[in-house]
């Protein structure tokens, strides 16, 4: 016997019975009575056995006044009178029986919304049984669930009335959010979509992006601006329900879609192939359809699919799987659907789907029509490396002698990773400099001051020595020819 589920579930019966929720108090003072019951069957030493049974007496007299109180409650309603209830809780302490059966009147009862703040306080702070519940099937009372996951009780959804499959909201009783309700989905799938993916604030704008002025006119055109005139994106001017962004590694793709969520204000979901991949069959679609359901209903929402070919690439090939293709399809099926799609669609509550992939010649026609904006992420022009060097520079010093438009000669062909890993690599040098020939004892002897040099030409002539471009010349090629056939910007 656990003796600390013992003292758990005696400590929920009273914060319970103190929140006013009778009926769940109730059902845990009846199940720690008779965990006690057969804890003291297994003892052997008398002293032990009656200090335990002493404390079985106490917990039966506050279930008792639990119980007399449920009776008082019971006597002010007119539709029935005190002594119905009253027998439905006289049940013989039977100790082969756990869990205690639930009461016949409160099964299958529809919960009722209740918006007092004592009810919010007991889901926030009260966590659930330690043990497989207090009802049928193990799940506890029927029409009080203080614990939606079942034994963990990490979140309690007292509040929701409706049909099982439909989704619900409510208002976190720390402020005016609006929380997703996933009735009729797996909670873990819901916790895990909210917990990995959604990001209300990715904090990147437009000025943390160097070059790139055509990408971020059309993003503009294609997300902000439906959001600051709706009025005018009605019709045939609807705003575009999907963007494809193709380029080399490093160009800035995922920059990008960070800053549309940001200047806009949207819900951010950041979504790679691990995130919509389940080992278990079926799995991997509901995940792919609660996705889109939660951008529907934090909308207006931006859905960015990394390396999008590794989701939905080209369909009917020997090497597919057929769970693969299920979530090709369910992902196909659902684009088609998100806001924006229809003409009399309120551009403030759209879905935009924000895709970025460096192969786009392995992406299925099918997706590929459905991101109607096909935008070519290009390497960074000669302006546009002298700007990301100084953004990566600028909260390290810098010498007198550094030439940026020199450097940035040198590094033609470097896509924006690359100059950053240059400008990383760079700031060190001084460090490794300094501590060349220190001893463990003597480098952490050193001050911050001590380290702190500023970044000298002869640092970046070091770096540009050892870190080459990523990107070659015929991978260039592939994407330019791809972009000839299938762009649309």
């Amino acid at each position: 016997m656990n003796l600390s589920e013992i003292c758990d579930n005696a400590k929920k019966g009273r914060e319970y019975a103190l929140l006013g929720n009778y009926e769940s108090s109730a059902v845990y003072y009846q199940g720690v009575v008779q965990q006690i019951h057969k804890h003291c069957q297994s003892l052997r030493d008398p002293a032990l056995k009656a200090r335990w049974q002493q404390v079985r007496q106490e917990l039966t007299n506050e279930y008792e006044q639990v119980k007399g109180i449920m009776g008082t409650l019971e006597s002010f309603r007119s539709e029935k009178p005190a002594d119905v209830l009253a027998p439905q809780w006289e049940r013989p302490e039977d100790p082969d029986v756990w869990p205690p059966p639930t009461p016949a009147e409160h099964r299958n009862v529809v919960p009722v919304k209740r918006p007092n703040s004592a009810a919010k306080q007991q889901r926030k702070e009260s966590p659930g049984l330690q043990h497989k519940g207090a009802g049928p099937g193990g799940r506890g009372q029927a029409n009080q669930k203080p614990d939606r996951h079942g034994p963990r009780g990490t979140k309690a959804k007292e509040d929701k009335v409706g049909p099982q499959n439909n989704c619900f909201h409510e208002y976190d009783p720390d402020g005016d959010q609006k929380r997703f309700d996933g009735t009729g989905y797996d909670s873990d799938l819901v916790d895990s979509l909210e917990r990995d993916i959604v990001s209300r604030n990715p904090n990147v704008h437009w000025d943390d992006i160097a070059d790139l002025e055509d990408a971020k006119k059309l993003l503009r055109e294609a997300v902000v601006l439906p959001m600051w005139m709706p009025d005018f994106f009605k019709g045939i001017r609807r705003p575009w329900k999907g963007v494809l962004m193709v380029g080399p590694p490093g160009t800035g793709k995922t920059m990008l879609a960070k800053a549309v969520a940001t200047e806009c204000g949207t819900t951010f979901f950041n979504v790679s192939s691990s995130t919509l991949t389940s080992k278990y069959r079926g799995e991997s679609e509901k995940l792919v359809r609660l996705l889109f359901e939660m951008a529907r209903f934090y909308a207006p929402t931006t859905i960015f699919i990394d390396e999008v070919d590794s989701i939905c690439g080209r369909r009917g090939t020997s090497d597919e799987h057929e769970a693969s293709r299920r979530v090709k399809s369910e992902l196909l099926v659902q684009m088609d659907g998100v806001g924006g799609a229809l003409d009399n669609d309120d551009p403030s509550k759209m879905v935009m789907v924000l895709a970025a992939t460096n192969f786009p010649w392995d992406i299925d026609e099918a997706l590929r029509r459905r991101l109607e904006k096909r935008i070519y992420i290009p390497l960074p022009t000669a302006e546009g490396r002298v700007e990301l060097l100084k953004i990566n520079l600028r909260e390290v010093d810098v010498a007198a002698d550094v030439d940026l438009d020199l450097i940035a000669e040198k590094i033609e062909g470097y896509s924006g990773a690359d100059i950053t890993n240059v400008c990383r690599d760079a700031s060190m040098m001084a460090m490794r400099r300094r501590i060349q020939g220190l001893s463990p004892e003597e480098i952490r002897a050193l001050s911050k001051d001590e380290l702190q040099m500023p970044v000298t030409m002869e640092d970046f002539t070091l770096t540009l020595r050892k870190i080459s471009k990523s990107v070659s010349a015929a991978d260039l090629e592939k994407y330019e020819a791809w972009m000839t056939e299938f762009g649309s910007v």
